[in-house]
């Protein structure tokens, strides 16, 4: 069975896991979920593939896990990436209206415009995604199609990644036998999950705290102002837990989900935990209270780090919906209060909405990602590309120069 156009593929691979989400287009344009395959990632470090053929084999577990759930043939995928590669900047484009009216040649000439910046060729643009237009003075617009006018301007922010980033994850992809439509920044995929569009209207920050790395996202008047990656996330505290503890690192990730807290006030001293030892030790009693103080430097860290960045964009008295919190890191207990105390401003824990089908079993801020994705690729699936690793520079320069020479010959 081939996989129908109405067939959409999340892959979100991530540090920790990898998550592959199967959506089907419903009526009236709704996404339900109808499968889901999940796997420890091996090959990844800070959200980047250090290892193809762990990857691939992380990938192709998931891969088969989730189209036995859907009951389909997965082919074509919309993936993620992150980590500290990821550079997001503003830019802006201007650009003569040819016949006073704004015709869509003109938009995606602004656009040109506004994308003509020297990046490194070591790089590639991975998003560019328009914040408003300017007709003639005339601010705010959000689309400028048909409006009268001789100067039309655009204001874009620009997303850029390593180009070897992106070809060793559709590399993985491709030796698992899957094609990918497209590649999406992470933290682009999961606001799509996890944020309402009140809150990108009024101003709001996501941060999607993950194994490797931590994603911010800074919304403002329907669009995005601000993007960045930190290269600190869960694995980080899990370290601490290991080395604190000392016990062993798949025991410490148990100790941190089951027992873990970002703020000792919640905890008494009375609670205890069993802590497994090394080297086929008795495990150990000890005092919750112990790995508390583990764990709330590290996320306190994390967190003054996200708060140093969202100062440093400039957008941070913007942000009146406040901080949403998204992520596996994101689920341990005391999280909101302890950022909320940091930044200042109300916070919330971002869960995946707007999907429906298997919503119980994708409730959960370690699937914001995955779900984002289908969302993201159900509402942008006609515009995306197909990937392919062949596809380079000198590829990416032939289209151009074709797409030049049409517009003015």
């Amino acid at each position: 069975m081939a996989n129908k156009p109405e067939i959409i593929v999340g892959l979100d691979i991530g540090t920790t896991k990898i998550a592959v989400i199967v959506a089907q287009r419903g009526t009236g344009g709704k996404v339900d979920i109808i499968g889901i395959g999940t796997h420890p990632s091996k090959g990844l470090r800070k959200g980047v593939v250090i290892n193809i053929e762990a990857t691939v084999s992380s990938i192709r577990r998931a891969v088969e896990e989730a189209e036995l759930m859907a009951g389909c043939e997965i082919t074509t995928v919309y993936a993620g990436i992150a980590g500290g590669h990821i550079k997001g900047f503003n830019s802006h484009g201007i650009v003569a209206v040819k016949n006073k009216e704004v015709t869509q040649r003109d938009v995606e000439r602004v656009i040109d415009a506004a994308r003509a910046v020297a990046i490194p060729m070591d790089r590639e643009v991975l998003h560019i995604l328009p914040q408003e237009y300017i007709v003639d003075e005339q601010d705010g617009i959000r689309e400028p199609l048909g409006m009268s006018g001789v100067r039309l301007e655009a204001k874009v922010h620009i997303v850029t990644g390593s180009v070897s980033s992106a070809q060793n994850i559709v590399k993985s992809a491709n030796r698992v036998g899957l094609t990918v439509a497209d590649i999406v920044l992470e933290p682009i995929a999961s606001a799509e999950a996890v944020l309402s569009a009140e809150e990108k209207e009024l101003g709001v920050a996501m941060i999607d705290i993950g194994g490797g790395t931590t994603d911010i996202t800074i919304f403002h008047a329907g669009a995005i102002k601000h993007t960045a990656v930190l290269p600190l996330g869960g694995n980080h505290i899990t370290n601490d837990v290991a080395a604190g503890l000392r016990t062993p690192f798949s025991a410490a990730e148990e100790i941190k989900r089951r027992y873990g807290c970002a703020s000792s006030k919640s905890v008494s001293s009375s609670e205890t935990i069993e802590v497994s030892s090394t080297g086929g030790r008795e495990p150990r009693v000890m005092s919750r209270h112990v790995l508390t103080e583990i764990i709330e430097p590290r996320v306190e860290e994390i967190l003054r780090l996200v708060q140093r960045e969202l100062v440093r964009s400039g957008f941070d008295e913007f942000m009146t919906a406040g901080v949403v919190l998204t992520g596996g890191t994101a689920l341990l207990e005391g999280m909101g209060e302890l950022a909320e105390e940091i930044f200042a401003m109300p916070v919330r824990i971002g869960f995946p909405a707007g999907v429906g089908g298997l919503v119980d079993v994708v409730n959960s801020p370690v699937f914001a990602t995955g779900v984002g994705l289908v969302l993201y690729g159900a509402r942008n699936g006609e515009h995306a590309a197909l990937r392919s690793p062949a596809v380079g520079f000198f590829e990416r320069v032939r289209t151009r120069m074709a797409d030049w020479f049409s517009a003015h010959f």
